[in-house]
């Protein structure tokens, strides 16, 4: 049982908003259902979803067993980037998870994954074989995974230690020049649990490094290159700048008729735990980015 109590900052906000905010750790849809089977009482009472909170009420949470969930094999396209014995590096592409939750429970990553290899590292567990790290759903690149428990532990080793290049393409809107760092820390929105902010003095340190390729009408093209790896870190780092990533209408950028935002895993450099050689392996731009860049207004360069 989980006791929680309300107080005068949460007046009006509604119930599973409320148990959301305070247990982040469960979806609002699981909460909300939790709600319908009677399983949160409000002052000893049931409730529903929108019932309204003034702030004193004592909120009782009974959490129900999570069912086991484990990746199932899925006959899905994957491309192969660079392969040895112990990683796989594969071309992820935009509106793809990478593994289950949140509602999503088939044709993501870990599923295409399983049907293409025979074995994946445990270490990540039933729902997650093989990730040592991620990408957002619609972000593209390259994603690494391991094939065994000894290679992701070296891999998860390097990240830890910042050892792993990674480099991005991001166009982000409005006119940038020359290069800068980012050194803002990232924590949970507290308005909009969604998205993470790197406007508050708290939260996780980040570093991100960027640097001008080509400037457009309104856009800048950005190489990237983050020295952590922070939930959504690029995107809450570029917006908390002014300029959000083209697209990523999440982090306040203007409305495009395209479906996913402009952010690119272009490039990833590590030491094979296999053969102790460094590996560098790229992604081209996908080709609804070159579209998307080919039909930007190029600005002239100066003489």
């Amino acid at each position: 049982m989980i006791w929680l109590t309300a107080i005068a900052g949460d007046n009006g906000k509604r119930l599973d908003a409320f148990l959301h905010e305070r247990l982040p750790q469960y979806s609002r849809s699981r909460l909300q259902s939790w709600i319908r089977d009677q399983r949160v009482r409000v002052n000893g009472t049931t409730a529903k979803s929108s019932q309204t909170l003034k702030g004193t009420e004592e909120i009782e949470v009974e959490p129900a067993d999570l069912p086991a969930l484990k990746a199932t094999a899925e006959d899905l396209p994957v491309v192969v980037l660079y392969e040895d014995s112990g990683v796989v590096a594969i071309d992820k592409p935009a509106g793809m998870v990478v593994h289950a939750g949140a509602g999503v429970h088939s044709g993501t990553v870990v599923n295409a994954l399983l049907h293409r290899f025979s074995t994946l590292s445990g270490i990540g567990g039933d729902l997650r074989p093989g990730i040592v790290h991620r990408l957002d759903r619609f972000t593209s690149g390259v994603l690494l995974v391991a094939k065994n428990d000894a290679a992701h532990q070296s891999l998860a080793q390097q990240f830890a230690s910042r050892t792993v290049e990674k480099i991005y393409l991001a166009l982000v809107e409005g006119a940038l020049e020359g290069s800068g760092r980012i050194q803002k820390p990232i924590a949970r929105d507290p308005k909009n649990r969604a998205r993470m902010t790197a406007r508050l003095s708290t939260g996780r340190s980040a570093l991100t490094d960027w640097k001008v390729i080509e400037k457009f009408g309104g856009f800048t093209l950005l190489q990237v290159r983050i020295g952590t790896g922070r939930t959504h870190q690029i995107r809450a780092h570029m917006a908390s700048l002014g300029h959000p990533v083209a697209g990523d209408r999440l982090y306040g950028a203007k409305p495009s008729v395209r479906n996913r935002f402009f952010l690119h895993a272009h490039r990833l450099g590590f030491t094979s735990p296999a053969t102790g050689e460094p590996v560098v392996v790229e992604s081209p731009l996908p080709p609804e980015l070159v579209e998307w860049k080919s039909a930007l207004i190029q600005t002239p360069r100066e003489r």
